[in-house]
């Protein structure tokens, strides 16, 4: 439970994070606000690791395929694609299309078993919901 906890509060951050980051972006710029914002993640993380965390586990970096570090790079496609994207669609619709897409690419992800995630088959109704969930995003976007 406390797992669905946390993750729901982070959900309601993940509406939040684009348009702060658009109003910063207003004063900085898109790539600037981007940077800070990583930036902070980025000290925060450190203080995190060093307090509670184990530094020493960052030595297993030197034998991972260098494919697993693309979180970092996907990390910075979301932060500049949704503070840019939320001027346009505002945050209903970049909160959409992102969980839209989130949905649809992790249903995809457990149908296939890739990195470890157990199989999930694409059912009718897995996939009826991910229409569903299309629809909802035009709705959102083209209602603005």
């Amino acid at each position: 439970m406390l797992a669905l906890a946390a993750t729901l509060a982070v959900g309601a951050l993940l509406a939040l994070q684009p348009p702060v980051n658009a109003e910063l972006a207003r004063r900085t710029g898109d790539v600037g606000a981007a940077l800070v914002s990583s930036g902070i993640t980025t000290v925060v993380l450190g203080v995190i690791l060093f307090a509670f965390g184990d530094p020493g586990s960052l030595r297993g970096l030197s034998g991972v395929p260098v494919g697993l570090l693309a979180g970092g790079l996907f990390g910075v496609a979301i932060l500049l694609v949704t503070l840019i994207a939320v001027r346009h669609l505002g945050a209903g619709g970049v909160a959409a299309a992102a969980i839209a897409s989130q949905l649809t690419v992790a249903a995809i992800l457990d149908a296939t078993g890739v990195l470890g995630l157990e199989r999930t088959p694409l059912t009718p109704l897995r996939l009826l919901g991910i229409a569903a969930l299309l629809v909802g995003v035009a709705l959102l976007v083209t209602t603005r």
